[in-house]
């Protein structure tokens, strides 16, 4: 009961990076927002949120505090941030700065809420976060279901709803507590937690220096730089296919809105399924597999030409299983080889340093496309390999088992 409170949790709190999203075409017209000032404007909500993460990690509040106190503070913060907007704001810089606030506050929701997850399910977390990174796709995806449906719903009233979401988070995870501690035995007393520390040189040195940690991090990163700018570009790849099968009369911004929403919300049933393989198989096996199998899509999808639609969309969908399938097995490796006193840090700065990844690569993908097409799609590849030559020592027995 207490996984699904957390999971839910955490999907009514990150609610909040996604809101302007679903609403951007009444944004923009509101507020006479060019399409670059638009996504400048998204791109507040990652930096406040690389920010927010290194502060939370070099600080060592990931891990001097508790988990649940720090979701809610954290969910309330960011939903009065997201629901300020709307109090008169007029001002593109202050709305930009609230965006930015509300990044930060999403440090403190999406790894501590993984960190909680952790804690109540113990050694074998891959599966719980599977659902947990499975219902954030959903998330992702929810803003292209919204331009599919056809729905121009008014932009304040959408953020204020997804203040009201966090809200609620914040009250979930309140009224569930914390976590029961661990005992050992019935009659012998519970030993006590690991003292936080905070994560500076030497600490930060300490934690790179575990092998088993390392490797998944790295892994991460690779695994990062691809899934981002492939979740990107969707709209650019769904064009063509959408063009070759919408019927006339039929709206195009729709059919492209339907398959960016499908391809990015398909990976839920790969974090799922993966986080259930992943009991018998292990979590690295399931993360190189996925990423073995999106660096084939990265170099192969550029050669299905245009007039295959059919084809081009089956491996989008395929492509869709494969790219996110490995974050949730990533996390769960990461929380099993990070030491116990700074597993709170060790997971929002693997964040941090993940997500400034993807405006890299986003900028140079969106970039490139322009450029030479679909052939800029290999520009993806050097994260899946990167991905599995680091995953090598966990492919192997000579470390400890991983979740």
């Amino acid at each position: 009961m207490a996984v699904a409170f957390i999971v839910l949790a955490q999907c009514l709190s990150t609610s909040l990076w996604f809101s302007p999203s679903g609403v951007a075409d009444s944004l923009m017209r509101d507020w006479q927002l060019s399409a670059a000032a638009f996504s400048w404007l998204l791109a507040a909500t990652q930096l406040g949120f690389i920010a927010g993460t290194l502060a939370f990690a070099f600080s060592g509040a990931a891990d001097r505090f508790q988990p649940t106190r720090i979701f809610g503070v954290c969910s309330l913060l960011g939903a009065l941030a997201n629901a300020a907007v709307t109090w008169g704001v007029t001002d593109y810089g202050l709305f930009w700065s609230l965006r930015f606030v509300v990044g930060m506050c999403l440090a403190g929701i999406y790894p501590l809420g993984m960190k909680m997850l952790v804690q109540r399910v113990g050694s074998k977390p891959a599966a719980a976060l599977g659902w947990l990174v499975g219902m954030l796709t959903l998330g992702t995806a929810m803003p292209h279901g919204l331009r599919a449906l056809g729905q121009s719903l008014p932009w304040p009233e959408v953020l204020l709803g997804s203040s009201v979401l966090a809200l609620v988070g914040a009250v979930l995870v309140g009224w569930m507590g914390q976590a029961p501690k661990q005992q050992t035995s019935l009659t012998e007393p519970t030993a006590p937690p690991a003292a936080a520390v905070r994560l500076n040189t030497q600490a930060l040195r300490a934690v790179i220096a575990v092998r088993g940690f390392r490797a998944s991090a790295l892994g991460y990163f690779g695994h990062m730089w691809e899934l981002y700018a492939f979740w990107s570009v969707l709209p650019w790849l769904s064009l063509p296919i959408a063009r070759a099968l919408t019927e006339p009369g039929e709206s195009l911004a729709s059919s492209v809105a339907w398959i960016s929403f499908a391809v990015i919300g398909i990976g839920f049933f790969g974090c799922v399924l993966g986080g259930l393989w992943s009991r018998r198989v292990g979590s690295a096996k399931v993360a190189a597999s996925a990423l073995a199998a999106s660096g084939l899509m990265c170099v192969g999808y550029p050669f299905i030409p245009d007039t295959w639609p059919l084809v081009q969309l089956g491996a989008l969908l395929f492509w869709g299983v494969c790219v996110v399938a490995d974050s949730p097995q990533f996390s769960a490796m990461s929380s099993h080889y990070a030491a116990p006193q700074w597993l709170g840090s060790a997971l929002v700065l693997q964040n941090g340093v993940g997500f400034l990844i993807t405006v890299l690569s986003i900028l140079l993908l969106g970039w490139a496309v322009q450029k030479w097409g679909s052939m800029a799609l290999w520009l993806l590849a050097p994260g899946p390999v990167l991905g599995l030559w680091a995953l090598r020592p966990l492919l192997t027995p000579d470390l400890e088992r991983s979740p």
